[in-house]
């Protein structure tokens, strides 16, 4: 059955069908509605709510929660994030799993409460120190951040990593009418022969750390963690086509710019210009792949990608297409959003 749900409710909600029993963070607007959420949501199904008294603190309750096996997650917004980036990196030093929402709002600094997707790089391109990557979604709508929220303890824990999603405001405050799905019984999850639960004893103690002093060990570590990095551009990219077919005009764009740019691209097609759009779902791993195959094509003539921000996943399109056909930016930022007739004219002033 269909309801009505904000986003962010929905997510939490998602979350705790997901398995997650445990949560810890701090209110800031635009994800507020989340941690109310879960305060009451969580008890009801024997989990542990935590309001901490800061970001910092809260991402390291994510730390020790998920060390002892439990499934866990926090969530924030832009500032509360760049808090968390060192906890954050301690978590994929130590290969633990979790979920992190961010709900993007425009910056820098305390900037303003209205969307933006000017996180890109810092949830991307690793955001605290040290080489390490997280899984990271961006969901265009609100079925699809429960769809992907359900599944993402699942592949924490598959992966031994944080997965993020990575939403904006829009997405947060929105209602849209979702299925949520059933609840998983934690009966049935894997056991986490790893996790500090107390059964292992004598030899076989387990310590949960990232520090590693000799440098050839550290280096190990790094070359394991690039591994399941690798396993993850194999296996878990994700990405939609729309009218990309016959297309002389690509536009990228992920999360609910996506939306904006679909709307235009049927605009464009109605004024008979051939233009597509390229969805990422998983920001990292991108689909550099696909975009690159279809830069290849002779049909298309040019790409623009568009997003939230002062041009950050441009790079990684840019990259991706490797000088093969031109790439142009078009962004809004300070938690402005453009229209889709923003989008077309954009486009059609470059052809």
């Amino acid at each position: 059955m269909r309801e009505l749900m904000k986003g962010n409710e929905a997510i939490a909600e998602a979350a705790i069908r997901g398995g997650c029993r445990a949560f810890f963070g701090y209110p800031i607007t635009p994800q507020n509605e989340i941690p109310e959420y879960m305060s009451w949501r969580l008890p009801e199904v024997g989990g542990c709510f935590v309001q901490a008294e800061s970001e910092v603190s809260a991402i390291n309750m994510v730390y020790g929660a998920s060390a002892s096996g439990a499934r866990t997650m926090t969530s924030s917004s832009s500032p509360g994030i760049s808090l968390k980036q060192e906890g954050i990196s301690y978590i994929c030093g130590a290969e633990l799993p979790c979920v992190i929402v961010n709900m993007v709002r425009g910056g820098p600094g305390l900037g303003g409460i209205q969307p933006a997707q000017s996180d890109y790089f810092q949830t991307v391109k690793g955001g605290g120190h040290g080489d390490y990557k997280m899984l990271v979604y961006g969901p265009a709508t609100v079925q699809e951040a429960v769809d992907i929220m359900y599944n993402a303890f699942d592949k924490a824990d598959q992966y031994r990593l944080p997965v993020m999603l990575l939403g904006d405001g829009m997405l947060g405050q929105i209602m849209e009418a979702v299925e949520i799905p059933p609840m998983k019984d934690p009966a049935k999850f894997p056991k986490k022969q790893w996790a500090t639960d107390g059964t292992g004893i004598g030899k076989d103690r387990r310590i949960i750390n990232s520090l590693y002093i000799e440098p050839d060990q550290l280096e190990e570590v790094n070359h394991r963690l690039f591994k399941v990095y690798e396993m993850l551009e194999m296996q878990e990219v994700s990405f939609e086509k729309y009218m990309i077919d016959d297309a002389e005009i690509v536009i990228v764009a992920y999360g609910t710019v996506a939306r904006i740019a679909k709307s235009a691209v049927n605009i464009l097609r109605e004024q008979g210009v051939k233009a597509g759009l390229l969805r990422p779902i998983t920001l990292f791993p991108f689909p550099s792949k696909v975009i690159g195959e279809i830069a290849n094509k002779k049909c298309v003539k040019s790409f623009l990608a568009t997003e939230l921000s002062m041009g950050q996943m441009v790079e990684d399109v840019r990259l991706a297409v490797n000088g093969v056909k031109p790439v142009r930016f078009f962004g809004r930022t300070g938690g402005n959003v453009m229209l889709p007739e923003d989008i077309v004219k954009v486009v059609k002033e470059g052809k």
